[in-house]
């Protein structure tokens, strides 16, 4: 018998044996494939008190745990079973998709949803003009949503009350947040190290009105160990993380903000940081101008004891200028928005980064082949046109200062104005600080899905408040982003209401901030400490020496390494051979 015969006999057997046997009384046969194991999914442990690890030094993982899931090979409960014949033969079993469910997500799409923050969810997906146009309802998983901080009565482990916040139980998840913060932020930390022996700002008393992220906590805690007393609001109703909040009002400073704030509520906050009995403060740090405005109008006398103010906005700075001009500033004030390592790495670096990670948040659009036009080709232009075109969009850009504009032209921009290519973008970011640079003319010439953002610190450069008219139609369709739907069913997409972008929706790069909250604090240090009569009551930008000193302390992170100049060359440049190497009125 040939092999080939013999082989073709054996198959036939075996099966045949295979289709003689029977499973036993009771056991069900698989009518799906086996489901392959689901990978393991990474949970957070709680973290221990051990210091926090050095920069090269990586961070540990947390541990997997086992994800449930439901076993392929149980008997289905949907009539899936075979079915026996009346003389024993087993009939193959329908063949019915099994569906593999998840016992948490069963749990889970078992409810429905009532709520998604303060607004029930038909409310949410069609929300008529009448109603508020605030998103100060936050769209939050927190189950008191109704109730307002304001209305709270919260302690700290302390028992202190003297702070505002969406829910101190949040402070340990914020601590965390702080954590991760210092790792990206070397300088502060060097800062607080060499303060040890020192301290540099004792009997400093400081109210701060800025963006309360994780990097403002790290600055707020290194003021406290350089010796100042601090009292903290929000400079934005959006931008607040709440847990970080938490984590500071734990910690004992006094911070009254949280996401989503009115503007009521924001106005009330600041209130509360300064109008405070036993309290009286000596130093200012804002960012867009809104503290120094209100003590001004409300407690203009308190301005006898402030020493100074240190200000890190172009809306702000442009403000104090005002005042300046006006001869109404009565102390002196830090443009800290000027100085080199905030126009340069915060405005320029940091914004090419965040634009696109604030629009891929709020809308997942793809930027390829878009039409994008920038309002403004400062630093925060400059760093959102490098970005999108990048990722392959067609980017335009309008401009007032010609040599701004000749800039454009030469990275390879077209130059226009807003009127020329209204119709046709996809995309609309303003960057200019200024007001009313996109008018409710432009909005309603703007095509069908248009989105309009503002990436300035002012809220002012988008007319928003044109849209707030009864034929116009709002819906909320994910927190912070908001259908603007026409009469005839044409729709924008208003991000943010038009706020700043990057904070509000997303989050900003942290090691770029330690750059900025650097300056800030030498700032500080400086006006506090100066001799009487050094600074007069005038603006004035950060000495060049100190920009090069915050530069300096974030070298060490990239193991860069510094040329010096020998004594022939710094004679004949004519130069400190520690610098400053560049003349105040330099601009890089």
């Amino acid at each position: 018998m040939s092999v080939q015969v013999a082989t073709v006999k054996m198959a036939a057997m075996e099966l045949k044996d295979m289709n003689s046997e029977r499973p036993p009384e009771g056991l069900s046969l698989p009518t799906v494939p086996a489901v392959p194991a689901v990978p393991a999914a990474v949970s957070p442990t709680e973290p221990d008190n051990s210091p926090i690890p050095a920069l090269s030094q990586p961070i540990k993982g947390a541990p997997a745990s086992a994800m449930k899931r439901s076993d392929p090979t149980q008997r289905p409960k949907d009539g899936g079973d075979e079915a026996g014949s009346p003389e024993g033969a087993v009939s193959e079993a329908p063949r019915t998709v099994k569906k593999i469910q998840f016992a948490d997500q069963k749990r889970e799409f078992n409810k429905r949803p009532t709520k998604i923050g303060r607004r029930s969810l038909s409310r949410s997906i069609s929300q008529s003009s009448t109603d508020s146009y605030s998103s100060a309802a936050s769209y939050t998983d927190s189950s008191d949503d109704e109730t307002s901080p304001r209305d709270k009565q919260q302690k700290n482990s302390k028992g202190s009350s003297d702070f505002c916040v969406k829910n101190i139980k949040q402070a340990e998840f914020g601590r965390r947040e702080i954590e991760i913060a210092e790792q990206e932020m070397p300088a502060l930390m060097a800062l607080r190290k060499r303060a040890q022996g020192e301290k540099p700002l004792a009997g400093a008393k400081i109210v701060g009105c800025t963006h309360i992220t994780a990097q403002t906590a790290v600055l707020i805690e290194t003021l406290g160990a350089l010796g100042a007393q601090c009292r903290w609001a929000a400079c934005n109703i959006y931008s607040t993380l709440n847990e970080v909040a938490a984590a500071l009002a734990e910690s004992g400073v006094p911070v009254f903000s949280w996401k989503g704030e009115s503007e009521d509520d924001f106005w009330w906050c600041i209130d509360r940081c300064v109008n405070v009995e036993g309290w009286q403060p000596n130093m200012i740090l804002d960012d867009g101008g809104d503290l120094t405005h209100w003590i001004y109008k409300k407690y203009p006398n308190m301005f006898k004891k402030i020493k100074g103010i240190v200000e890190e906005s172009v809306t702000g700075v442009h403000r104090l200028y005002q005042l300046s001009k006006a001869g109404k500033l009565c102390v002196p004030a830090m443009n800290v928005n000027d100085s080199v390592t905030k126009q340069k790495f915060d405005n320029l670096y940091c914004c090419r980064e965040s634009i696109l990670d604030g629009l891929k948040r709020t809308t997942d659009m793809m930027f390829g082949g878009k039409q994008v036009v920038v309002c403004g080709y400062g630093e925060v232009g400059k760093g959102c046109c490098a970005a999108l075109k990048a990722m392959g969009s067609i980017v335009y850009v309008t401009e007032i200062d010609p040599i701004c504009a000749l800039q454009a032209c030469m990275d390879g921009f077209r130059l226009v104005k807003l009127n020329e290519v209204i119709r046709q973008v996809d995309i609309v970011i303003t960057c200019t600080g200024n007001k009313n640079v996109v008018t409710r003319e432009h909005l309603d010439r703007m095509k069908n899905g248009c989105i309009v953002c503002n990436m300035g610190h002012s809220n002012t450069e988008i007319d928003v408040a044109s849209l707030r008219t009864p034929e116009l139609t709002w819906e909320r369709v994910r927190s912070q982003v908001d259908h603007v739907i026409w009469p005839d069913g044409k729709r924008i997409v208003l991000l943010a209401e038009g706020r700043l972008l990057n904070l509000s929706c997303s989050t900003v790069p942290t090691f770029v901030l330690s750059i900025t909250a650097t300056t800030q604090a030498l700032a500080l240090i400086e006006l506090y400490n100066a001799p009487e009569g050094r600074y007069k009551q005038d603006v004035y930008l950060l000495p060049k020496k100190m920009d090069e000193y915050v530069a300096s302390l974030h070298l060490p992170t990239f193991d860069a390494h510094l040329t010096e100049l020998s004594d022939e060359q710094a004679k004949y440049l004519g130069l400190n051979k520690n610098g400053p190497f560049k003349p105040n009125y330099y601009r890089y």
